[in-house]
């Protein structure tokens, strides 16, 4: 009897959830928010780093802000080794946060196109939300409010985020957090993200992952998303499927993300 009770289950399994990443995913956060802020936040200390475009793309191959400081001093000002420690990125990287959180309050980051839409479909089919990712919770409740405005964070029923794991993504450790305090399996729920680490770290944990890409993700590896998107898409603004199964959908609903959801299964 054993032997049936675990494929039968996975048949009756349905989806209960959506767990989103925020920078790149729910917006675009990193060109006019998070690199404009460290350049301002090195200025501010008399640091002589300027991060161009170029550099900030590979530095975003480390998750997190005082993470991806140290492995900058780490391999391009090696000379400062000695001089700089884990107190004094977290430090330079607290007042990085006030600057960005300033900049999103002045409306210097919005929302990806669909995503309010689909924050408020899945809530009305009954979906729960959650949030995994590498930002700060200041971050999150920033760019939240400022987008979607009063109660924004109540829409979540778990927000992930920051240090509240030791390993960031790409290890999975924050989304077994999130899937932990929702109380679901992974088999519940279906995961956005946008960079080849979110998937990684998705996928670890067996998540079935819809990709959409972001602005600096877009010739990253993406082997075991669902789908990949350009973006969730809206009525008038439909999305380019970049890989993955073919639609009748041109946006991302409920009804295209169950319908992803049973191919998979």
């Amino acid at each position: 009897m054993l032997f049936l009770i675990n494929p039968i289950k996975k048949q009756l399994m349905k989806l209960s959830a959506l767990i989103f990443d925020v920078d790149g995913t729910l917006a675009n956060t990193e060109h006019d928010g998070h690199l404009r802020a460290f350049n301002e936040t090195f200025e501010s200390f008399g640091l002589d780093w300027r991060w161009n475009q170029e550099l900030y793309s590979e530095l975003l191959s480390v998750s997190g802000g005082k993470e991806r400081m140290a492995h900058y001093v780490e391999n391009y000002r090696p000379e400062l080794k000695n001089d700089l420690g884990f107190d004094d990125f977290a430090k330079i990287h607290q007042q990085k946060t006030e600057i960005f959180i300033s900049h999103v309050a002045n409306g210097a980051i919005s929302l990806r196109v669909g995503v309010e839409r689909l924050i408020e479909e899945a809530l009305s089919a009954g979906l729960r939300l959650g949030i995994a990712t590498t930002t700060s919770l200041q971050n999150v409740e920033a760019i939240l409010a400022s987008s979607l405005g009063k109660g924004a964070l109540d829409r979540f029923e778990v927000i992930g985020a920051g240090d509240v794991v030791n390993k960031k993504k790409p290890a999975g450790d924050i989304y077994r957090y999130v899937l932990d305090k929702m109380g679901l399996s992974s088999e519940e729920c279906v995961a956005f993200e946008d960079s080849e680490l979110g998937l990684i770290s998705s996928t670890a944990t067996g998540l079935r992952t819809i990709v959409t890409l972001s602005e600096y993700t877009k010739a990253q590896n993406f082997d075991g998303a669902m789908v990949v998107l350009d973006q969730l898409g809206d009525e008038n603004n439909p999305f380019e499927i970049l890989k993955g199964r073919p639609t009748r959908h041109s946006f991302v609903n409920v009804e295209y993300i169950k319908e992803l959801y049973e191919q998979d299964r």
